[in-house]
């Protein structure tokens, strides 16, 4: 996974990968008045509005970009209904070619965890073997240990998928915990060190793990800390744009030749156009596009 992601990147010239988070409220008019004339003011309704604004989106984007992020919680919400736009905008991103972190941020143990697995290791049924989520990496929660990561570090090996791993997050009360201060370095080095020792059992052939960390944008500081604690260890960054982050706050993120990260924009690219001049709502995928050849710029200029 991790070398199909580094070759993507470079096909691209683009270390972007959008977040397909869309809410009601940032959907435009036209999808939802349509949606709910033919399904009513329903879950089946909402479903029907996200397909189409993802689908609209990657249309427009999967030639910029090397991946998609889809968030689960804005699909699971709308129960199964939901959960159907949530599979089927994974199904379109992969027909277009592009890779699907599924950002679903689980942490258990045991049977659970196991279970949690399946998202990126799919399941077994009287030896059939079926990949229900289709996801090439997802994102984890590290609180539990080892016994919540295992799991999905042994699919990461045996069936050539990714994972992420909460590191240093970008959200302000991150640092309650992340920065707490134990045996004179700060937790977030601490779980920083684990993740880069549990890589160590997915290396890919570019010099990265499949066992990847999640480091937030709005932490320049933190984040060169963490290039030089883990090497080896992609990086996927999230916080870029609506969260305050630029390109320049990443320069210490990448490695020596200006790679090792993946950057995440979510509203900044798929609510583009209620910031647009240039396009109304009816054209709101032309403002994503926009908003990732933007992105794509800044992010050149600064980490070359």
């Amino acid at each position: 996974m991790i070398d199909r992601l580094i070759g993507k990147i470079r096909e691209k010239s683009n270390p972007t990968v959008v977040g397909l988070d869309p809410s009601f409220g940032m959907l435009p008019d036209h999808i939802k008045n349509e949606a709910i004339e033919r399904y009513g003011k329903t879950p089946e309704a909402i479903g029907k509005m996200f397909t189409v604004f993802n689908k609209a989106i990657i249309d427009e984007v999967h030639d910029l970009v090397p991946a998609v992020k889809p968030q689960i919680a804005m699909y699971e919400q709308y129960g199964l209904e939901g959960l159907k736009a949530y599979l089927e905008t994974i199904r379109y991103a992969k027909e277009k070619g592009l890779m699907v972190i599924g950002d679903i941020k689980r942490g258990d143990i045991a049977s659970t965890a196991e279970a949690y697995a399946a998202h990126i290791a799919g399941v077994e049924i009287e030896g059939a073997h079926f990949d229900l989520w289709m996801e090439d990496a997802v994102t984890l929660n590290p609180y539990m240990g080892y016994d919540g990561i295992e799991p999905f570090v042994r699919v990461c090996r045996e069936r050539d998928k990714g994972v992420f791993i909460l590191v240093r997050t970008s959200n302000p009360s991150g640092a309650e915990l992340q920065d707490l201060v134990t045996g004179g370095r700060p937790v977030f080095h601490e779980v920083a060190g684990l993740v880069s020792k549990w890589g160590l059992e997915a290396m890919g052939s570019q010099g990265y793990s499949r066992v990847g960390a999640v480091v937030g944008a709005t932490c320049a500081e933190q984040g060169a800390e963490l290039r030089k604690l883990m090497p080896h260890t992609f990086f996927l960054v999230p916080g870029y744009g609506a969260q305050g982050g630029t390109g320049e706050d990443l320069k210490g993120y990448t490695d020596a030749n200006g790679e090792g990260i993946i950057v995440n924009s979510s509203r900044g690219i798929i609510a583009a156009y209620l910031k647009d001049t240039d396009y109304d709502g009816k054209h709101f995928a032309k403002s994503s596009r926009k908003a990732v050849l933007a992105m794509r710029e800044d992010l050149a200029k600064s980490l070359g």
